[in-house]
């Protein structure tokens, strides 16, 4: 890929390490105020870049392959995801605290410091099994805060196929992302 290929958006944040994201599938380079110009960032990373970018795209054409479940209503999501929670926390033998549901831009869900689980309520478009995934990489979350080597092995004993969940709920970001789009 050369740079003439790459399409990315530049922001210039009060921060002080540049950082590369690609949350929407457009790669968006985050740069210290007065700082580093894209083009040092493009090369420095463009190896990384590549490799996500083939990534994305990959997703992107799977997603012709899958279809979302269309009639599970936000209550059904909660039951479920409640359901789920006590399963996953009992497995692991911790405790969260609360469990919210917010419509979330960049995440499927979160777990916080507190304990607490945030739940994107676009989960109610995904497969069940890709639901109980989410909700156990977040509970597990209690043990190891960073997705170091030591989370993953806690996940593998459940999920040794976590990175095809992974792949999954990349594709499925992305045909979420585009649906969403065509209704407005």
């Amino acid at each position: 890929m050369d740079k003439t290929e790459l399409t990315f958006n530049v922001s210039y944040r009060n921060v002080k390490h540049p950082r590369l994201e690609f949350k929407t599938g457009t790669l968006l380079i985050v740069l210290p105020k007065d700082e580093e110009t894209p083009e040092q960032i493009l090369e420095k990373y463009r190896q990384w870049i590549n490799k996500k970018q083939e990534t994305i795209n990959a997703a992107i054409q799977q997603a012709n392959t899958k279809s979302l479940n269309k009639t599970r209503t936000e209550k059904h999501l909660k039951d479920l995801v409640i359901k789920i929670a006590v399963t996953s926390q009992a497995e692991l033998k911790t405790r969260i605290n609360r469990i919210f549901f917010r419509r979330m831009k960049t995440k499927w869900a979160s777990h916080s410091k507190n304990n607490n689980l945030t739940v994107n309520t676009l989960l109610k478009y995904l497969p069940d099994d890709l639901i109980e995934y989410i909700i156990y990489h977040e509970i597990a979350h209690s043990f190891e805060r960073k997705h170091n080597q030591r989370f993953w092995t806690l996940i593998e004993r459940k999920y040794p196929d976590h990175n095809n969940k992974e792949k999954d709920l990349l594709t499925y970001w992305f045909i979420i992302q585009k649906t969403i789009q065509q209704k407005r």
